[in-house]
């Protein structure tokens, strides 16, 4: 499945359930262990279980193999590993202290973009 297809596929499934601030971050040139990055927030634990299980549910329906899922216990950070696609899901505190938009993108052109801007490209 093409990157394209499987960030489409995160991001419409966090969308489905009303997840909050969704970007996407391109990590090609940073990290060859994944493609993308989607952070996304959630209001309460449980609404962040929510995100992640859809996200695992919906890849899963279209042949995506789950690597791995942590963080479910506690609910305030998810993490599904889809291999080219890493989901965070967090509570807004969590999301604000580790600040992976920072982190990840830093301030170069291919820092982050919003959920909409993905469904432009090709």
């Amino acid at each position: 499945m093409k990157i394209a297809q499987l960030e489409k596929i995160v991001v419409a499934a966090l969308e489905d359930i009303k997840g909050k601030d969704i970007e996407v971050i391109n990590t090609r040139k940073l990290t060859p262990l994944f493609e993308r990055i989607v952070i996304a927030s959630g209001d309460s634990s449980r609404h962040v279980r929510s995100l992640a299980r859809n996200v695992a549910d919906k890849a899963r329906a279209a042949g995506v193999e789950i690597l791995s899922a942590e963080g479910e216990e506690a609910g305030e950070w998810v993490l599904v590993d889809l291999g080219d696609v890493v989901a965070h899901i967090m509570q807004p505190a969590i999301r604000g202290y580790y600040n992976l938009e920072e982190l990840w993108g830093g301030k170069g052109p291919e820092r982050v973009r919003r959920a909409a801007a993905a469904e432009e490209r090709p």
